[in-house]
């Protein structure tokens, strides 16, 4: 990766023997391979057993978790919050699987749809939950930086399983948390 790297610095007319970048394609792999190092994650693995029986079925929510991750179309970064609610069955998961999970998806090349999906159906599969929803709110630097150029925009997705695609009353009380 650092050899391609090298090339690509050169390739926009770059000194690659520059001091100040004799070491950058190097720094560049160890980085690249850090903010994709969602692909060596398993679910299995990034829960690591915390999932644990409780009698409650009431709303869990976390919201504002952190997330990053790269654009699959042009590599660069977005960022922003995800929030994810479920319903339990049975079963609740740590409190930190979640934001693992989200980081686990996060760090592989992306683009938010497919992400937000994939957040909720990793979910789902956990703890059978009787329903999941999640909204990631990002923003976009292919759209901020290049392109459009537009700093403010934010994109905005969500994906609603079991109960919360089918009650409209629990979506909207899940709707209502977020935006608090």
């Amino acid at each position: 990766m650092e050899e391609y790297f090298s090339k690509i610095i050169q390739a926009i007319g770059e000194d690659v023997n520059r001091e100040g970048l004799r070491d950058t394609p190097k720094r560049a792999a160890k980085a690249f391979k850090f903010l994709n190092n969602g692909y060596e994650k398993t679910l299995e693995e990034v829960l690591n057993g915390a999932i644990f029986q409780a009698d409650t079925e009431d709303m869990v929510i976390v919201k504002d978790i952190e997330l990053y991750s790269l654009c699959e179309h042009h590599l660069l970064p977005f960022i922003g919050k995800c929030h994810i609610g479920y319903l339990p069955k049975g079963k609740v998961l740590g409190l930190s699987k979640l934001a693992r999970i989200v980081d686990m998806y996060g760090r592989r090349l992306q683009i938010q749809e497919q992400l937000t999906r994939q957040i909720a159906k990793a979910v789902e599969t956990a703890i059978d939950a009787r329903g999941v929803a999640v909204v990631i709110e990002a923003k976009h630097l292919c759209m901020m930086m290049r392109g459009v150029e537009k700093q403010n925009s934010v994109m905005t997705t969500s994906v609603m399983l079991g109960i919360f695609r089918e009650e409209i009353s629990t979506r909207s009380e899940f709707l209502n948390l977020i935006n608090r």
